[in-house]
């Protein structure tokens, strides 16, 4: 079981839902920024704990090592929070999954595996967990599903262009990848991508205006 943090919409009746994955050695606290920056009252924000202990904060994976087992751990728990959250009446077509680093490579890993269409998948400064398998692995609901991915010019923890080659390996598979680049480091390059976040998360909710 995952601990989680609940962030309510200012309108009440909202089921739409973003459920968001910190970087390594981070925690949901460090996130509580987002739903003031994003700016979007009809959203409910779910902030996630990873569920490893690091250095005061958490990891979702052994890092650096082997990742494998990690992952694999933190995907089924993660699709069983979505399942639950599905219970609670927050359709799957109505949550938006995203991450930040190892949080972007556990929604990526999450989302295109997870048998049900999301509104979208938010990766930030992440990678792709054995992009050739995943490729392989793709279902429909996977190749339906809606990518933002964003990454820096100078990370000094995940070269640029390797992501960059692994985001255009996904749109060679046919997936609906959206990549934005910015002059930035291993953070948020401020309200210029915090803007990019917001048109993509309103994107995924057309019925929804402001």
């Amino acid at each position: 079981m995952l601990h989680t943090q609940l962030v309510p919409a200012a309108n009440q009746d909202s089921r739409r839902l973003f459920v968001v994955l910190h970087g390594l050695g981070d925690s949901a606290a460090g996130w509580r920024w987002l739903p003031e920056a994003l700016k979007l009252p009809w959203m409910n924000y779910l902030l996630v704990n990873a569920p490893d202990e690091y250095y005061g904060g958490y990891s979702w994976f052994e890092y650096p090592g082997n990742i494998a087992p990690g992952v694999h751990r933190s995907r089924l728990l993660l699709n069983q929070l979505l399942d639950q959250l599905r219970s609670q009446n927050f359709p799957a077509d109505q949550i938006t999954l995203g991450g930040f680093s190892q949080g972007c490579l556990m929604a990526l890993e999450t989302g295109l595996h997870y048998p049900h269409r999301l509104a979208g998948i938010v990766g930030l400064s992440g990678w792709v967990f054995e992009l050739e398998n995943l490729v392989r692995e793709l279902t429909p609901v996977a190749r339906s599903q809606r990518l933002l991915i964003t990454h820096g010019h100078f990370d000094p923890l995940l070269p640029f262009a390797e992501v960059r080659d692994q985001v255009k390996q996904l749109q060679a598979a046919g997936l609906d990848v959206t990549w934005r680049d910015f002059p930035k480091e291993h953070t948020i390059h401020g309200e210029e991508e915090v803007a990019v976040i917001r048109e993509f998360v309103r994107a995924g909710y057309p019925v929804v205006g402001g």
